[in-house]
């Protein structure tokens, strides 16, 4: 019964100006990669879903969006039915198929190149993936550079996909192709759209 009670609950109190916050917290964050932007929790989902990851997809998500979760995720009833009651998206079993992925365990996620990069024709129908992490300091610390950015830019998030240098040089190379990223941390999110250059710092 709490299953059922944890679907219905928890939405944005005020759908057009939560929505309006968080959908500005995003374009202020894709506008300038690696910009850590701070956003109120403004959604108590079901966990695994966090709040931060919640708002972002009742944001973005909506009866026409595609949407592929990871295992924990898709797994958890209570979520699903949270997703479709808050969104109305179509779950999809298919990275490749999907407009956008929730990803609760970054670190065993699919390739970055198994989700859908657009065509040559519709760069923008591709995947934007959001990914649940702690936060933004993680041990391992990457430079960006590349459009928003002045020169460069530390950026530390907590988790990150397996060989993630080598998985973002081969979306890089499909440019203007490719997948985005949204980390999603507590309280604060930040984003590596696919034109943003990545290194890695010296230890």
């Amino acid at each position: 019964m709490r299953s059922d009670t944890q679907i219905f609950e928890g939405g944005f109190s005020d759908s057009v100006l939560n929505a309006q916050t968080v959908f500005r917290a995003l374009m202020d964050a894709m506008a300038n990669p690696g910009r850590i932007v701070e956003v109120s929790d403004l959604a108590t989902p079901p966990a695994p879903l966090t709040p931060l990851a919640a708002s972002i997809a009742a944001t973005l998500f909506d009866h026409d969006a595609t949407v592929w979760c990871d295992r924990a995720i898709s797994g958890s009833t209570a979520s699903t039915g949270w997703l479709k009651f808050h969104t109305g998206l179509e779950l999809t079993g298919e990275t490749a198929d999907a407009d956008f992925a929730l990803i609760s365990d970054v670190a065993t996620m699919p390739s970055l190149e198994s989700f859908c990069r657009g065509t040559s024709e519709y760069p923008d129908r591709s995947t934007t993936l959001i990914l649940q992490i702690d936060g933004f300091d993680g041990a391992e610390t990457l430079v960006l550079e590349g459009p928003g950015i002045k020169d460069s830019m530390a950026f530390s998030p907590s988790q990150l996909p397996r060989m993630f240098i080598d998985q973002w040089a081969g979306n890089r190379a499909a440019f203007p192709r490719g997948v985005d990223l949204i980390f999603a941390g507590k309280g604060v999110l930040a984003a590596l759209p696919r034109t943003t250059r990545i290194k890695k710092t010296e230890a």
